[in-house]
């Protein structure tokens, strides 16, 4: 399907077709139509992308120069109309052929451009690639091949720009969509680098980065920028000749900007780059407010998102019900803070408002709770139940309690865990060997935090005969 546009890329692009006998006229018609899904996207003109086509025959045969066709239209149609030459796969001669017309002004040959060079094959040649292939990645073309056939993957891999995993594709020649995509952020890896174009975009900034032209003694850049509708609003920035990129800010959200780099030098000419960057949307902060890690008389109070466009942020904060409210202020970088000395098992409104660049405010409020605070059993003592048997009796401890945790860890024995009701204040502790020292704890339970427990040691008396018996001593 259509693409969206691509621009702020500059290159020559050149496709070797083969377009001998051993290419079936399926195979042909495939493969036109994967080269236009390939190109779609791209803007093309004397400042943009140029394309051009190399048959690769018993003769090498330039299909039209690269600077005939400047609208995706007219190139579509071009491409559709080209059509097999057959002959033998003499893809040596068709490389060479191609050297000298990637660099050739009468071919529409650009200098100082990227040039990238995409071969489609069935993996077969009936002359020598490797020499000639050599010479273009030596003048600085990069290579990509996408071989439809068998191949030979070694002597492919040698012939494509390094790596191989990027540039070089198997691929059937039915399941060429699958690879459009990845080919085609190849390519503008290689085209997009040595041009002036935007990257990080928001809604208040973007970054700008451009090819080294010149240094630190040689000159220096201006950077001319404005909105499109309104060019009396532009700016202007200067760089040393040593910088390759800036950083523009404060500017307006959804507003497309003509950008101009201007190279100043005393020692060569350069033309001035020009593109065009439409900044975001504006973020809407806060978006969200979060409350987290709630204590008896604390909050933890976070918000998103923190766009570069705010410089603050307030944070209101105050008793429910009640009309008395506190402040506390927050760098525009910062998107949490820790609300104190607070009152515990409380309800608290927090309002937190993004204060923006341009005077514009914007809040959002959320409630939050205070947690109670942990408060420890009171009075626990026992009495005794029988032979190994205790009663561990407590107060209640303060609070919304949810219930009690009893644990024994016995002197001899395993330990055990009782867990009650909040209305069961007392428990029976069983299978206290006579003569043993125990530790008994008892602790409140509570909703979003422990209570204190309390312990103490309870030592259970040794058997003694009971009054009026005696042990028979037997022989």
């Amino acid at each position: 399907g259509p693409q969206p546009p691509i621009s702020n890329s500059e290159g020559d692009l050149l496709f070797l077709l083969d377009s001998s006998g051993s290419v079936s006229y399926y195979e042909f018609s495939r493969v036109k139509e994967f080269m236009w899904d390939l190109v779609q996207p791209f803007t093309f003109g004397p400042k943009d992308v140029q394309t051009s086509i190399i048959h690769i025959s018993t003769t090498p045969t330039m299909e039209f120069p690269f600077d005939r066709y400047l609208s995706s239209g007219t190139l579509q149609q071009a491409i559709r109309d080209t059509q097999q030459l057959m002959g033998d796969t003499n893809t040596g001669k068709a490389l060479s052929y191609a050297k000298e017309k990637f660099f050739s002004g009468e071919a529409g040959a650009r200098p100082d451009v990227p040039k990238v060079l995409v071969w489609v094959t069935d993996g077969f040649s009936t002359d020598d690639i490797s020499e000639p292939m050599q010479l273009l990645k030596d003048m600085g073309v990069t290579v990509f091949i996408v071989s439809t056939g068998r191949g030979n993957y070694l002597e492919l891999s040698a012939a494509a720009s390094q790596p191989p995993e990027k540039h070089l594709h198997f691929v059937d020649v039915d399941d060429l969509p699958i690879i459009t995509k990845e080919l085609r952020d190849g390519i503008l890896d290689v085209i997009q680098a040595n041009r002036l174009h935007a990257v990080d975009i928001t809604s208040s900034s973007f970054h700008l980065m451009w090819p080294k032209l010149l240094s630190q003694e040689s000159g220096y850049y201006t950077v001319e920028y404005a909105p499109t509708d309104d060019p009396a609003r532009k700016r202007t920035k200067q760089v040393s000749g040593a910088h390759t990129s800036l950083t523009l800010s404060n500017l307006t959200p959804e507003t497309t900007y003509e950008v101009a780099l201007i190279p100043e030098s005393n020692v060569h000419y350069f033309p001035p780059q020009t593109t065009k960057v439409t900044t975001l949307a504006e973020e809407i902060s806060p978006a969200q407010v979060v409350i987290s890690e709630p204590g008896p008389h604390s909050f933890h109070v976070s918000w998103a998102p923190t766009p570069d466009s705010v410089v603050g942020y307030q944070i209101l904060y105050g008793p429910l019900p009640g009309n008395s409210v506190k402040l506390l202020e927050v760098d525009g970088k910062r998107n949490s803070t820790v609300v104190e000395n607070l009152a515990p098992n409380s309800t608290y409104l927090v309002t937190v408002t993004a204060i923006y660049k341009w005077g514009k405010e914007k809040s959002l409020s959320a409630k939050a709770c205070t947690q109670e605070e942990g408060s420890k059993v009171r009075h626990l003592r026992f009495e005794d139940m029988g032979p190994n048997t205790l009663k561990a009796s407590w107060d209640s401890a303060d609070g919304n309690v949810l219930g009690y945790k009893v644990r024994c860890r016995r002197q001899t024995g395993p330990s055990s865990i009782i867990s009650v009701s909040p209305q069961i204040h007392s428990v029976l502790l069983t299978d206290l060997a006579s003569g043993t020292t125990n530790k008994v704890c008892v602790k409140p339970v509570y909703k979003n935090q422990p209570g204190r427990g309390l312990c103490r040691m309870v030592h259970m008396q040794p058997v003694t005969d009971a009054r009026g018996y005696k042990h028979r001593q037997t022989a």
